[in-house]
């Protein structure tokens, strides 16, 4: 089963006071909020949870592999298998059609990107008539969703959507987690979404709040 375990994390950053969080298991299959308001640390510990950002102290386990003990071109391989990102921006290439930014995902875990899942993603969330357009091209719903696509072409262990609904309406927000979700299922993937947004809290069941002085996972 896949999960990651930060154990006893803590970052130390020069502009602020220290980070620190509470042990923190996340499996195939859960549904996990991480709210707190902007400066919390939530991408902090995003970025720790997923090999981008070595810790101070602490350990980050994933399938009960350290991963800051293994060289980072390994790392960055483990990421690109295990790991879906939605980003609040998008990071959309410009120059590439939605097509070529969905397969993006598989050229950078060092894959073969499969024409069929890309064709039934495309499918699945309304965006096949799309396909050969740029992103300039594509409102702000389409692109999330191109977004989405492309965080879970991989089949990851874990869906990681930082501020998905920050930008959004109530319809749209509603309809981006819905995506989230419906998408994770699939794929029986892990879903980590990090937010300040309250309008989604209901949503989930599991609710880790970061507060405080030493802004520690509650």
């Amino acid at each position: 089963m896949a999960f990651i375990d930060s154990n006893g994390i803590m970052v130390c950053r020069p502009e602020s006071h220290p980070l620190r969080f509470a042990d923190l298991s996340i499996h195939k299959g859960d549904s996990v909020l991480l709210l707190g308001p902007s400066g919390s640390g939530k991408t902090t510990l995003l970025s720790v949870l997923a090999g981008l950002l070595r810790p101070d102290a602490g350990q980050v386990l994933v399938e009960g592999r350290e991963i800051y003990a293994l060289p980072s071109r390994i790392r960055d391989h483990l990421r690109g298998q295990h790991f879906g990102f939605v980003f609040q921006t998008l990071h959309l290439l410009p120059s590439l059609t939605l097509r070529q930014n969905i397969a993006l995902a598989a050229d950078m875990a060092g894959i073969k990107a499969e024409e069929g899942r890309i064709n039934h993603l495309l499918t699945a969330l309304g965006l096949a008539d799309k396909a050969h357009r740029k992103p300039d091209a594509l409102s702000q719903g389409e692109q999330q969703r191109a977004a989405i696509a492309r965080a879970v072409l991989n089949r990851p262990s874990i869906i990681i959507a930082d501020e998905p609904t920050s930008a959004l309406d109530d319809d749209n927000a509603r309809t981006v987690i819905d995506l989230l979700e419906r998408q994770a299922q699939d794929t029986g993937a892990a879903l980590l979404i990090a937010t300040h947004d309250n309008r989604i809290i209901n949503r989930f069941e599991n609710v880790l709040r970061l507060r405080g002085p030493l802004k520690e996972v509650a």
